[in-house]
């Protein structure tokens, strides 16, 4: 696989993992108590772990 293949389809996973993040993050914000607490921090995870991603390259 060349390398534009490998970007490419890095970008349509972490635009997939992102859309993951943010469908959790509005579930647990619905749900009330410890469950939707939980969900949403799961989401939050994710979505910081892709900033992280992100930011790497420009260390």
């Amino acid at each position: 696989m060349d390398e534009k293949r490998k970007q490419i389809l890095s970008v349509i996973v972490q635009v997939i993992i992102f859309i993951i993040c943010l469908v959790l993050v509005i579930i647990g914000q619905r749900n009330v108590g410890p469950q939707g607490t939980l969900v949403m921090i799961l989401g939050l995870a994710g979505l910081i772990g892709l900033l992280y991603h992100y930011n790497r390259k420009f260390k």
